[in-house]
């Protein structure tokens, strides 16, 4: 199975335009899985509620999510891609799972970061997994790298591959952490983050790029540039991430001891 991540610097604003790069430079290669950045169509920084309304779409009926299907059709392929979201009144950060034949599962970001938690609702469905061809997807955005909590039941539900579209800002911080979910859940981590800046608040952004592929032993598959936009396609085995033994005596998710793990701010038993 092959995985691609794309790694773009989109304008704000600029839907098509940004939908119409990100395709051109998945057009070079021939990739099973890929993923592209949180947001990638609208750009990430927004400075009120109105323009996240503006520019959110409907999952699955809204345009973007059509030519992401239609993409996956014509190239036989899943794409999972970072979205503003509209259900109702409600806006989400988004990511979707496409194939051939639709959506295929849906997220929407738990883990809200800085000024998001003003624009954005928060998450309300469950972590997804669901089967993209050879291996079973679970689904990720930005700032839930930071919370183990979140790749861990991903791979509780059998996911294989952790599909991770990202905005990131934080230099370095993600590109460990989703190593550390790689190799502590035996599992393929794939992380799409984007480049450039916007400075369209009080706060200019940066955004960090090293989009990267990890094994489930933690190895660095491919990672690229910090700065240019490209992407990167890498041949794996699924089924490595079946195997969670680290010895004959360990295995890390059949070793996990829950009954010991309660949060200490919940009321003793």
């Amino acid at each position: 199975m092959r995985i691609g991540i794309v790694q773009t610097n989109p304008t704000f604003g600029e839907v098509a335009s940004n939908l119409a790069r990100a395709t051109e430079l998945m057009e070079t290669a021939s990739a099973d899985l890929w993923v592209l950045p949180e947001l990638f169509v609208t750009g990430y920084q927004f400075v009120s509620r109105e323009e996240v309304r503006f520019l959110a779409e409907p999952v699955p009926d809204g345009p973007t999510c059509r030519a992401l299907v239609e993409y996956a059709r014509r190239r036989g392929c899943h794409v999972v891609a970072g979205l503003d979201e509209a259900e109702g009144a409600r806006c989400y950060n988004a990511a979707v799972l496409v194939g051939p034949s639709g959506l295929v599962a849906r997220y929407r970001k738990v883990h809200l970061f800085a000024e998001e938690t003003r624009w954005f609702d928060p998450g309300d469905l469950p972590f997804p997994v669901a089967q993209a061809g050879a291996a079973a997807v679970g689904l990720l955005v930005c700032f839930d790298h930071l919370f183990p909590e979140a790749a861990r039941t991903l791979a509780l539900r059998g996911a294989e591959v952790i599909a991770h579209p990202a905005n990131l800002v934080m230099k370095g911080y993600a590109q460990l952490t989703m190593r550390t979910r790689a190799l502590e859940n035996g599992v393929f981590t794939a992380t799409a983050n984007r480049v450039g800046r916007e400075a369209r608040g009080v706060q200019t952004l940066v955004y960090t790029g090293e989009s990267q592929i990890v094994s489930p032993r933690g190895d660095l598959l491919t990672r690229l540039s910090a700065h240019r936009e490209e992407i990167g396609v890498v041949e794996i085995d699924p089924a490595q991430a079946r195997d969670k033994r680290l010895n004959r005596f360990n295995d890390r998710l059949a070793d996990r001891r829950p009954e010991f793990y309660a949060d200490p701010s919940s009321p003793a038993r």
